[in-house]
């Protein structure tokens, strides 16, 4: 049996467990079996050169990342970087630990690859990551170029009374140990958190945010950049707007997407009837035309970080031609197990060649014009 059939066999025995249960248990074995020289060495090949990008100032062995949500707490950074992503994003981080929504909160839909979640932020709190965050970067023996790349996705406690200042205390305690930082202002499972999107109050998050990492960091080669994340439900009109913020605001780039509330008619299971996001495959679609749309409406200007639906290398290289300049996966480590990774960089380096591009950079943007056909703005799923 090869690796990638061994890891994905037992990312189907961890699917018998409950859904929480299962993913506790895949991190901390991931942990424990990163820590062997004989995993390191099964799961360890020397990255393809035509992958490598550079972002932010910054060189990204290759393309792919974890999207936040699988490591919310930092507790398996390293081990996650040895299965061959180039960079992982931990959170969403709030100032106070939070238990989240009530159980059961997270459900597969295994005849769609998919998966619907309304977690609500549960998560360790700034403190707690902070630390792991500072031991990771003592214990370090290697560059950080050479390990990965850290992105910490923040957010705010559910009953704060000022949201903004969450942010802002997010900035200034986690900025100092962050590659880039995020500004989740899109998870459809926090009362109101959608609502930081609006034009108005965007521009003022991002004033806000923008002021305390000047403050905390003097040297500008230091700061990590800074991200929205947005939602795959928004309409041309508020693209738009966001869009217009950014570049106004100076704005490093946009994650697109979160997951959506919308329900695709082709839904096979159940729990389809559930409240909270839907990622995974049903999500591709939409996921893919909000990231084409915010591309055309900057111009190309700003950096984007492509997610949604990405289960292999030719959905990797549908984002990138879409103004993906990095790409994200969650719903197929699930499903698939850590073997995805090697799998789709594989198949992404060899798609390359195919289409003739040298550099994943030069690939960056150029299928707009098929996702958004006749400048179709619609974003229904």
């Amino acid at each position: 049996m090869t690796l990638d059939r061994w890891l994905q066999s037992g990312s189907r025995l961890l699917c018998l467990l409950p859904p929480e249960t299962a993913h506790k248990v895949a991190l901390f074995l991931l942990q424990m079996g990163t820590r062997t020289r004989l995993f390191q060495a099964l799961t360890t090949d020397p990255e393809d050169p035509i992958l490598a990008v550079r972002l932010w100032e910054r060189d990204f062995q290759n393309p792919l990342g974890l999207a936040a949500g699988f490591d919310k707490d930092a507790k398996g950074v390293d081990a996650l970087l040895g299965l061959g992503f180039s960079f992982i994003e931990v959170g969403t981080v709030t100032p106070r630990p939070q238990w989240g929504n009530a159980r059961p909160r997270l459900f597969r839909l295994p005849a769609d690859k998919a998966l619907i979640n309304r977690m609500g932020f549960n998560n360790d709190g700034l403190a707690k990551i902070m630390h792991r965050l500072v031991e990771r970067q003592q214990r370090q023996t290697h560059d950080r170029r050479q390990l990965g790349w850290i992105g910490v996705n923040l957010g705010c406690n559910r009953d704060s009374p000022e949201a903004i200042a969450d942010y802002v205390e997010g900035v200034r305690t986690l900025a100092p140990l962050a590659d880039y930082l995020v500004l989740n202002v899109s998870s459809p499972n926090t009362d109101g958190l959608r609502r930081l999107q609006d034009q108005n109050v965007l521009t003022t998050l991002i004033r806000h945010v923008r002021d305390a990492l000047y403050h905390r960091i003097i040297d500008s080669h230091a700061r990590p950049p800074i991200l929205v994340k947005i939602a795959p439900d928004l309409t041309h009109k508020e693209l738009s707007d966001i869009a217009t913020v950014a570049l106004a605001s100076g704005l490093d780039g946009f994650i697109a997407t979160n997951t959506t509330l919308a329900r695709p008619l082709n839904i096979r299971a159940c729990a389809r009837a559930e409240r909270g996001g839907l990622s995974g495959r049903p999500l591709f679609s939409a996921s893919t035309a909000v990231l084409a749309e915010m591309y055309q409406l900057t111009k190309g200007k700003l950096p984007l970080i492509g997610v949604g639906g990405v289960f292999s290398g030719a959905d990797a290289l549908a984002k990138i031609k879409a103004g993906a300049s990095l790409v994200q996966v969650y719903t197929a480590m699930i499903y698939e197990g850590p073997g995805i990774v090697r799998r789709i960089k594989k198949e992404l380096a060899q798609l390359l060649r195919d289409h003739g591009y040298r550099t994943v950079s030069e690939a960056v943007g150029t299928g707009v014009s098929e996702v958004l056909p006749g400048n179709d703005n619609s974003n229904s799923v």
